[in-house]
């Protein structure tokens, strides 16, 4: 009984610190962090986060999606929530905030214990089968003494995984309103070409006629008809150009099958009456920028990563094992049996790796940390004032295509139809006016696009989830909007 006494007082450590590693619920639960991500993204883009993980859940936001989506003319709102809800890559990144929770979870436990029994001896008949039996049981000890370490970098890093699906639903939501944009533009572009190719088939056939009389030569007809095949195929282009752009808003917000079935439509809004100036960009950028906070992050990551280091700089490992001996021996004709208590201390010596080389990296490692999060804040100041001064110019450009342009082409156009019908404008010089009218209107129309994307990209510039495919035109047409129907 005394033996085993001292053999529990052994094995007393191993129990108490195994009760002592509890796990916070903040780790554990399904939806670990999540909670953090989607209340920091709804108040940036007003919208819901859902992280579906059964299939009763997929089951409710396909319902959802479908309500939203199908045979409906949806706004860009509405395609940044679809695609919030829908979008499977968003999913993955919310994946990767579980996987980084699960990484403290283990972290937060002790290093199962190795229990090993050794029987010596078992031929011997005169001592009833066995000679000796040894057991024993080694924890690590140097694993309990950095485990709070551990587990503040592993914390870090779960913080990290947060900020980084924030940055991913937040690019995810600029990605969707540009594709959105784009679509809508799209198709006033061909709305505009269809017009314009009403007027061009009607001057075609009078030239036609004027030709047969031959009141005009053959020069100016071919001059129209050629206008009017140009035409057809710059709209055949901007028809294939609106398809496309419909179809990548498709893509990200998740749709498929008959979900596709949805309509957008063919008009941009209007550009507001005035745009509010910020005299503090920067400083906002850089007090609400989630890459930012990442990189922070990061650095904080890296010095809890130089402290371990540091710590585990010369022992690396470290093992109490603890355990009993038990021997028989045959006294006369008795067998008589002895129990030894035995503790013993295991860990290597540092001869040869000394943990320079090891410091050395973690240094480096911090250093680069450090550059990195400083080069980020110097390009994030440069992000916000592109992104405020390109809203600005885009706006006043847009506005000066509206108000002057298009108003000055549409006063020619007019006085050269009343000059044409009194026969003082020959139909060439009628056919030019009206290719100039349409060509600035395709240029407004591609002005007030890119000032809907400029202003886009400078939410992305303040908040994060910057994307590099906004801003981009597409193709020779114009994509801007007009009419009130859908596609």
């Amino acid at each position: 009984m005394k033996h085993h006494r001292k053999l529990m007082l052994l094995i007393l450590p191993f129990a108490l610190a195994a009760c002592e590693a509890s796990v916070s619920e903040k780790y554990t639960s399904q939806t670990a962090g999540f909670s953090n991500v989607s209340n920091n993204t709804k108040g940036i883009t007003g919208k819901n986060t859902v992280w579906v993980q059964n299939q009763e859940q997929a089951q409710i936001v396909n319902k959802q999606v479908h309500k939203m989506v199908h045979r409906k003319t949806i706004s860009a709102d509405k395609a940044v929530q679809v695609a919030l809800l829908n979008n499977k890559g968003l999913q993955a990144a919310y994946a990767d905030i579980g996987i980084s929770a699960s990484d403290v979870w283990q972290e937060s436990l002790l290093e199962n214990p190795v229990v090993s029994i050794a029987v010596l001896g078992i031929n011997a008949p005169e001592l009833g089968a066995y000679r000796a039996i040894e057991g024993m049981i080694a924890g690590n000890l140097l694993d309990a003494h950095t485990r709070k370490q551990r587990i503040a970098l592993a914390d870090a890093g779960f913080q990290a995984a947060q900020m980084g699906a924030v940055n991913e639903t937040l690019r995810l939501a600029t990605e969707t309103r540009t594709a959105w944009i784009n679509a809508v533009s799209a198709f006033e572009t061909v709305s505009y070409l269809k017009k314009a190719a009403a007027a061009s088939d009607a001057s075609s056939e009078l030239a036609a006629k004027l030709g047969g009389t031959g009141a005009l030569g053959k020069a100016g007809q071919a001059r129209e008809h050629a206008f009017n095949a140009e035409l057809a195929a710059q709209t055949a282009r901007a028809r294939l150009d609106a398809r496309i752009a419909k179809e990548n808003l498709t893509r990200l917000m998740g749709l498929w099958g008959t979900e596709v079935d949805y309509f957008v439509p063919n008009r941009l809004p209007s550009l507001p009456r005035s745009v509010p100036r910020s005299k503090s960009i920067e400083a906002i950028a850089l007090q609400n920028r989630v890459d930012l906070k990442i990189a922070k992050l990061g650095l904080e990551a890296t010095a809890k990563s130089y402290g371990l280091t540091e710590t585990t700089r010369l022992v690396t490992d470290l093992e109490l094992i603890a355990g009993f001996e038990k021997e028989r021996e045959l006294d006369g004709t008795d067998v008589v049996s002895d129990t030894t208590p035995q503790l013993e201390l295991e860990f290597a010596i540092p001869i040869f790796d000394t943990g320079k080389a090891r410091m050395r990296k973690a240094e480096l490692a911090y250093m680069r940390s450090a550059n990195i999060l400083a080069e980020k804040a110097v390009n994030v100041r440069s992000e916000a004032r592109v992104a405020e001064t390109t809203y600005h110019s885009q706006y006043e450009l847009a506005r000066h295509y509206r108000d002057t342009v298009v108003p000055l082409r549409t006063a020619v156009e007019e006085e050269a139809l009343l000059s044409y019908n009194g026969m003082i404008t020959n139909t060439y010089e009628l056919l030019s006016d009206i290719r100039d009218k349409l060509g600035s209107l395709l240029m407004a129309s591609n002005a007030k696009r890119d000032f809907w994307l400029a202003k886009a990209n400078l939410k992305s510039a303040i908040y994060g989830g910057m994307s590099g495919s906004a801003g981009a035109a597409g193709g020779e047409t114009a994509i801007a909007s007009a009419g009130s129907g859908g596609h």
